[in-house]
């Protein structure tokens, strides 16, 4: 989303410019071994390059040109209806206008008084025609920022990174049509809870595609306490598997995370889950412990004979 800096390079030729010259006595780079000599004269006088770097950059757009693509196609007749609402208000205005204008010399001559009643019958439905079709574009246009929003803080989250293992690190965005990644955060303590609250859901989580992504807000990594047990060990296998992912660059997720909350009018230290679709999307969120046996019940399987079928079946999108 940030917008790349522009540079723009230009050269002056200087035949008469001294480099000791006291308005020009700053630090120069000196060819051949790229150390700055303070005060440094040279005798000859030939024309001097002087290469000067301007800065063009503008400051990060909040919505990227992707989220826009994405409302365009998830509303691809919204801009029609817009275009139409903001004719009609043109055309209603104009027609009120002509109305007032005729309204005016019917009140200032008395033998069109008689034309005042269509006049104002007329003016009463341009006006009406103009709140209508002012009042459908505003909640239009408020649809799509809110539409555009959202998307534009999926496509913030997908371009965070999570470690999958100590060699492999992948953007949220890899995960897409793979896994439901459910994100967890609070405290250390409510994150080591909810570890505990999941283990009885471990397979029916895992074959829906459920990987979780815990986020300790208050800096201490939870402990999670996996049984040694050679009888127990792809039981652990599949906890492991289920609990594998750990955020980085926790600035990123902070800043994410607390604009979510503000969203939903949330307190910031609040825990909360979210739950994500399929497609990346949000599927769900609350406050407190996020509901392992109802995504089980509720989430289709990634494989079998109903993973095609059922892919969309995630749920309505927040």
């Amino acid at each position: 989303m940030a917008t790349a800096a522009q540079f723009s390079y230009i050269t002056v030729i200087a035949p008469n410019l001294h480099l000791n010259d006291k308005r020009f006595a700053f630090s120069r780079l000196v060819n051949g071994g790229g150390k700055f000599y303070p005060g440094f004269t040279s005798s000859r006088r030939k024309p001097r390059l002087l290469s000067v770097v301007c800065n063009n950059s503008s400051p990060p757009s909040d919505i990227s040109s992707t989220a826009k693509i994405r409302s365009e196609v998830l509303s691809p007749f919204r801009s029609v209806r817009m275009f139409f609402y903001l004719a009609f208000i043109a055309s209603g205005g104009l027609g009120g206008l002509i109305a007032s204008t005729r309204l005016i010399a019917a009140l200032a001559n008395s033998s069109r008084a008689a034309e005042v009643p269509e006049i104002l019958k007329g003016l009463g439905i341009d006006l009406a025609a103009v709140s209508i079709f002012a009042f459908l574009y505003y909640r239009e246009n408020k649809a799509k920022n809110a539409q555009v929003a959202r998307l534009a803080r999926e496509e913030n989250l997908s371009n965070l990174k999570l470690r999958v293992d100590e060699k492999k690190i992948l953007p949220v965005s890899a995960f897409r049509g793979i896994a439901r990644l459910v994100i967890l955060a609070g405290p250390s303590a409510f994150i080591s809870e909810c570890f505990k609250l999941s283990m009885p859901f471990t397979d029916g989580l895992l074959e829906r595609g459920v990987l979780v992504i815990p986020f300790a807000t208050d800096g201490i990594s939870p402990n999670f306490e996996f049984e040694e047990n050679e009888e127990l060990e792809e039981k652990i296998s599949r906890r492991k598997r289920l609990w594998q992912l750990a955020p980085i660059y926790v600035t990123e997720w902070t800043k994410w995370i607390d604009e979510q909350k503000k969203l939903a009018s949330v307190s910031p230290e609040s825990p909360v889950y979210l739950s994500l679709r399929l497609d990346g999307r949000v599927r769900g969120s609350g406050v407190g412990y996020p509901p392992w046996n109802a995504f089980v019940v509720q989430l289709p399987p990634v494989k079998g004979i109903w993973s095609g079928l059922l892919d969309g079946m995630d749920g309505r999108v927040l």
